[in-house]
């Protein structure tokens, strides 16, 4: 081999593993980006707060989720909403779930998917208002469900079409919902007991409102699900927003992506 092969193979190769660096540090602050995960394990108020990075990145207007603007768009109805949630369930090939508490705001449509026997939350869904298509909601029901976050991740990061997908805007990301073949025993076998308890995480949840949100108060009813609870809080009498609460830390996390609230259905 002569030098000047030499080189030209040398040099092939410090490019082939600059790039390889380069797109490890693109994928990993990607995953920071998208699941809000920092090297502190940190997911309060600094990071999550009012025009947080995880609002404009995952669902406030304009954001990577929606690419749109909320304004120019039709609100879904709460039978628009349970029904893309229950095509959701009947694709994941998973018994005995059914759909719960369904919530409309402007930004997407909110629906808890919770198990029939035990009336627990099993995850948390956004319906998005163009394209009437359900998919797993990102923050707490990603990095804090301890049973079903398998099913949640697999959605996210299944394959590199997935993801593109998902990067590309709305109408990529609301394709690639098809094709799932999710097999129910490989959910976690974990407890629904957690060390805080659904008072605690109220006193938690206030605690955070008095601190951030002047003049919020916190809804008396949880929603329970494996690794946390979910909590709506008020301001001036109406649905405010939504914050969930880390079961084992009594971490708080603010739900940024909804928007106005709209209405409600059990």
């Amino acid at each position: 081999m002569n030098k000047t092969l030499s080189a030209i193979l040398i040099g092939l190769a410090i490019v082939v593993l600059a790039g390889g660096i380069f797109f490890a540090g693109t994928m990993y602050a990607r995953s920071n980006m998208i699941f809000g995960w920092d090297n502190n394990n940190a997911y309060g108020p600094g990071m999550m707060g009012q025009g947080g990075m995880m609002n404009g990145t995952m669902g406030g207007n304009g954001g990577m989720m929606n690419g749109y603007n909320s304004s120019n768009l039709t609100p879904l109805t709460i039978d628009q909403a349970k029904a893309a949630a229950e095509k959701y369930i009947q694709s994941i090939n998973i018994s005995g779930l059914e759909t719960g508490e369904v919530m409309v705001f402007d930004n997407n449509a909110y629906v808890i998917v919770q198990e029939t026997e035990t009336g627990l939350g099993a995850f948390e869904l956004l319906v998005d208002p163009v394209s009437q298509v359900a998919y797993p909601e990102h923050g707490p029901n990603m990095m804090w469900n301890l049973k079903y976050s398998g099913l949640n991740h697999q959605f996210m990061m299944g394959d590199s079409g997935r993801m593109m997908g998902m990067m590309g805007g709305n109408s990529g990301m609301m394709n690639m919902m098809g094709g799932f073949n999710w097999n129910s025993t490989t959910l976690a076998d974990v407890s629904a007991e957690m060390t805080i308890t659904p008072e605690q995480a109220i006193e938690y949840a206030q605690k955070y409102l008095d601190e951030n949100i002047s003049g919020a108060s916190a809804a008396t009813h949880v929603a329970q699900f494996y690794g946390y609870y979910t909590i709506d809080f008020e301001k001036d009498g109406k649905i405010h927003g939504m914050l969930s609460v880390n079961g084992y830390s009594g971490q708080v996390f603010v739900h940024t992506w909804h928007g106005t609230f709209i209405e409600e259905a059990e």
